[in-house]
Parts: C-alpha cells; structure tokens; sequence
C-alpha cells in the first residue's frame, strides 16, 4: 500500500514470535518505493530466519 504521505508499507498477516521481535524484526516495514520495500521486508524475515537458526543450534 501507499500512505498519504507517499511511502510504500507492508505489514506482515501473522506476527513474529515475541523472541524473534525482540531479536529486532518489526512486523510493519515501509520504503521510498517497492524495491526498497522489498528490501525492508526481506531485511526483517532475515532477521526471523537467523534468530530461529541460532534457537534451533543452541537447543
């Protein structure tokens, strides 16, 4: 979508779980334009996947 203010956002349907929040993703991301926006996203579900890569290594 597009704000009033003309930025693109996106918000993920399904929350991160708590720990993977407080390992820094944000659940709501917003960019200039859709390839930053797809960055952004792409950031943030990295952040996911290394958080819950390291919980499974440490289990």
């Amino acid at each position: 979508m597009r704000s009033d203010a003309g930025r693109f956002w996106a918000t993920r349907e399904r929350p991160f779980p708590r720990a993977v929040e407080d390992a820094g993703a944000h659940r709501t991301v917003d960019a200039d334009d859709l390839v930053g926006l797809c960055q952004a996203i792409a950031e943030q579900e990295g952040i996911a996947e290394r958080k819950r890569w390291i919980a499974r290594a440490t289990r």
